[in-house]
């Protein structure tokens, strides 16, 4: 089973330092310069692991995997992506988001994709960019049936798109919020007959000292799922979530988060855009409509989630510690917790400067033949009150196999 730490946050804040271009905390420019003149697939599984503001110049290039806050990060010196060009990516085996500190400019004249997959073929599930989530199965044997899109959003069974920045059918609710701090994508579409959903769009980061210059695209699509025929349909995955940081926004371009498409009755949500600058010099092309933060001249960027800000983890899944670090492999490299069999079990979850008023939801999502389940969290326990810590359980079902098993927070 799966757990993975969201955090929850609301707001940015920026602290004024020096005048002249913003500070970008750690863009040191220890992974070289990124020049890209051809169609490239960069592989996050080669990240190392460590600190993300740690130097990098002993393996420039490979970007610094932290576990903590669940992103690759690379600092670069500059980045220059030629027209005509695409950026892709291989996901890390956290499926973490994409950040990109840069010390100098930033041109894009090509594309640059986090995009999720479309559907595949059963038993596959369809890939999300990084820092999304997987599409569902479909049905491909006897007793083996379709499931419900991965994700905190993914689509419920059968043939229902994910959600993120919105919604369209109301269910699963859109999640996360307009500052994309933290980081995370886009979610899962379900499956139906035969066919798996579209898997969620990434998220990506960009938060550059000097110029954003963007003439040609960022994609965090969603990818489509399948409508050949009614009993054929399958969810779309929802868009993903980029973030641009910068002193100067420009270029002609675009920049989007679209739905996946998927059959009938089976849309899937936008996703999230997050645009701050001090100079707009811009004309671009925004889908879904951004939320927009104005600079002031030597500010520093808030990249990840502020000292006492809330968060939330899984502590324990039927009495057995949860890693720190799960994976979701499904099998391919062993479960994050093995439960024996049995119908129900215990998520025990811990709070940290959260309201007892919060509403606190454990979904776990079988990775066949079952819809997901969500339940509400009750009180535990107050470990502390200064700062508050409060841990929470929820008695959840279990079916045979892989399930993947989340939390999130809605406060008050």
């Amino acid at each position: 089973m799966k757990t993975r730490i969201l955090t929850v946050v609301v707001g940015l804040a920026l602290t004024s330092v020096a005048s002249g271009a913003i500070v970008v905390p750690g863009a040191d420019g220890s992974d070289g310069v990124l020049n890209i003149a051809a169609d490239t697939v960069i592989d996050l599984s080669k990240a190392v692991t460590g600190n993300w503001d740690g130097n990098n110049s002993a393996n420039e290039g490979k970007g610094i995997y932290d576990p903590d806050k669940w992103a690759v990060v690379f600092k670069y010196s500059s980045v220059t992506v030629a027209s005509g060009s695409t950026v892709t990516f291989k996901n890390h085996p956290s499926r973490a988001p994409v950040v990109w500190l840069v010390s100098g400019d930033v041109t894009i004249d090509g594309t640059v994709s986090v995009a999720g997959n479309r559907n595949v073929a059963p038993p596959g599930l369809a890939e999300p960019g990084p820092g999304g989530f997987r599409g569902a199965t479909g049905d491909y044997s006897t007793g083996v049936a379709s499931s419900a899109g991965f994700g905190p959003g993914g689509g419920a069974r059968v043939a229902k798109g994910g959600s993120y920045g919105t919604s369209p059918a109301g269910e699963p609710p859109a999640y996360g919020n307009p500052s994309l701090i933290p980081l995370i994508g886009g979610s899962g579409g379900s499956g139906s007959d035969g066919v798996g959903g579209g898997a969620g769009g990434g998220a990506l980061l960009i938060a550059c000292t000097q110029t954003i210059t963007l003439n040609g695209g960022i994609s965090a699509a969603g990818g489509a799922g399948a409508s050949y025929y009614y009993s054929n349909t399958t969810g779309g995955g929802s868009g993903g979530g980029v973030r641009l940081v910068c002193s100067t926004l420009a270029g002609t371009g675009s920049c989007q988060a679209l739905a996946g498409t998927g059959g009938a009755n089976a849309a899937a949500g936008l996703g999230r855009i997050r645009l701050e600058r001090v100079v707009n010099a811009n004309t671009l092309q925004v889908v879904p409509d951004p939320s927009i933060v104005p600079l002031t001249e030597g500010a520093t960027a808030l990249l990840w989630p502020p000292a006492g800000a809330p968060e939330v983890r899984v502590v324990s899944i039927g009495g057995v510690a949860a890693p720190a670090d799960p994976r979701a492999s499904f099998g391919t490299e062993g479960a994050d917790v093995a439960l024996p069999q049995t119908a129900t079990t215990e998520v025990l979850v811990e709070t940290t400067n959260v309201e007892q008023a919060s509403q606190v939801q454990v979904r776990v999502t079988p990775r066949h033949s079952a819809n997901y389940t969500a339940v509400n969290a009750t009180v535990d326990s107050v470990v502390s009150t200064d700062p508050l810590v409060i841990r929470w359980v929820a008695s959840v079902p279990v079916r045979n196999g892989f399930s993947a098993v989340q939390v999130k927070v809605v406060r008050p």
